[in-house]
């Protein structure tokens, strides 16, 4: 009997890991993992450099480039390019093969698709601070700013393209730091095992 196709998504907290935690599920459930390879394919198909993408991705949402561009003009105008290059490359991914998709919306980009598991990590701040400098080496100033920065740049990119905050379409939610990477992953795996039966 051929295996049940299915997608998992992640959103996440800046510094919860959660790209860890989805790169040891991929691992542990033997599918694909993509992240920032959807990045990379958006830059190639419009011929752009992968930074202007990953740029316009951090404004998305921001008051200040709605004011300079009210009538859709300008960066705003192609940070909807950009969500739509990335929406059709997470369609075509996701029909594709099973996989886990890290960010970009991917659960409301694929909220009428079938087989869906969505799934946000979260974890508290001085977690994810102690994450910043011991994991990622940030300096305490950079590591808080970065925390700030990411959050609300996230925050505001799936109100602006998801329909609402993270965790509006989300079935399960995991705080990685009482379950650890490979826990969280392992828990998620389980849950994974049961909804699609595998």
């Amino acid at each position: 009997m051929a295996q049940t196709k299915y997608v998992i998504t992640i959103s996440r907290q800046f510094a919860s890991m959660g790209r860890s935690i989805a790169q040891e599920l991929a691992r542990q459930l033997g599918v694909e993992f993509y992240d920032r390879d959807i990045v990379e394919a958006a830059a190639s198909r419009m011929g752009l450099p992968v930074s202007t993408i990953s740029d316009n991705e951090e404004s998305a949402g921001n008051l200040y480039y709605k004011r300079i561009y009210p009538l859709g003009t300008g960066l705003k105008s192609m940070q909807d390019e950009i969500f739509m290059v990335q929406r059709n490359i997470i369609r075509d991914l996701a029909a594709r093969d099973s996989c886990i998709i890290v960010g970009r919306c991917a659960d409301a980009v694929l909220s009428d698709y079938d087989n869906l598991l969505n799934v946000h990590i979260f974890a508290p701040y001085e977690d994810r601070f102690r994450n910043c400098v011991e994991r990622l080496e940030m300096d305490e100033k950079t590591a808080r700013r970065m925390i700030d920065k990411v959050d609300r740049s996230r925050e505001a990119y799936h109100k602006e393209y998801g329909g609402g905050d993270a965790y509006v379409n989300c079935h399960f939610m995991v705080n990685s730091s009482v379950f650890g990477i490979e826990g969280s992953a392992t828990l998620l795996a389980g849950i994974a095992r049961q909804k699609f039966h595998l």
